[in-house]
Order: C-alpha cells, then sequence, then structure tokens
C-alpha cells in the first residue's frame, strides 16, 4: 500500500485542504494523480503568503493579496481606497485562512479539470 501523501509537502496546508484534495483526486488513475498534483501545486496560495502580503497592505499598497487570489476588481478598488481605510486589510488580515481555502478550492477543481482532460486527450 502506497502511504506517501505529496500534498503533505504543501506549505501551510490543512486538514480541510487535505480532505478536499483526497476528495477530488478519489476517481482519478496514478497518472492524472501526478498531472493533478503538479498542475495544483503551482496555481496554490499558501495561507502564510496571503497574510504576509495582506501585512504589507499596511505598510505599502493595500490589496495586494486580493490581487493573489485572482479577485482584480477588489484589489483595484484596496489601492484606490487604502484598503477601504485599512478596514479592509483589517478584515483580510483575520480572514486570510478563508480566503487562501476559498481560492486553492477554486483551484483544485480547475486542476482536476484540466488532469481529467489531459489524460482523456493523451489516449485518443
Amino acid at each position: 500500500m502506497n502511504t506517501y501523501n505529496p500534498y503533505m509537502s504543501l506549505p501551510g496546508i490543512t486538514t480541510e485542504e487535505m480532505a478536499v484534495l483526497h476528495q477530488a483526486t478519489n476517481d482519478l488513475t496514478d497518472a492524472q494523480k501526478q498531472s493533478f498534483y503538479m498542475i495544483y501545486s503551482s496555481k496554490r496560495r499558501s495561507p502564510q503568503d496571503i497574510l504576509i502580503f495582506t501585512l504589507l497592505g499596511f505598510v505599502l499598497v493595500a490589496g495586494i493579496q486580493r490581487f493573489m487570489v485572482g479577485q482584480v476588481m477588489m484589489g483595484l478598488l484596496y489601492i484606490f481606497t487604502g484598503g477601504f481605510c485599512l478596514i479592509g486589510t483589517i478584515v483580510d488580515l483575520v480572514n486570510h485562512q478563508s480566503l487562501a481555502n476559498e481560492y486553492n478550492q477554486k483551484m483544485a477543481f480547475e486542476s482536476f479539470q484540466i488532469a481529467k482532460m489531459g489524460m482523456y486527450n493523451q489516449q485518443y
């Protein structure tokens, strides 16, 4: 039985994220799982990275964390309003984990679709 779990090497991974990844890859072949892991690990954002960029919003430019999670319009709004007068930045500081989890779940779904399609196209 293969006990190696490649997801443990991802920085800042939570048990919730691990459960989502195992559920997402349950029906994939080993080659598809490897493809999924490579795609997902390149797209994933660590909660610690989100936290660091949120903290930078206090001293440099607010909203960088929103650009990192693909929320471009919200990032621009943060830049032009000073992070909603720092209130939005404080909220993001508290909720950095949920920002990362929401983004990573989207990336897991996208990575699953790519891995599934990539293997299908290689078979035919």
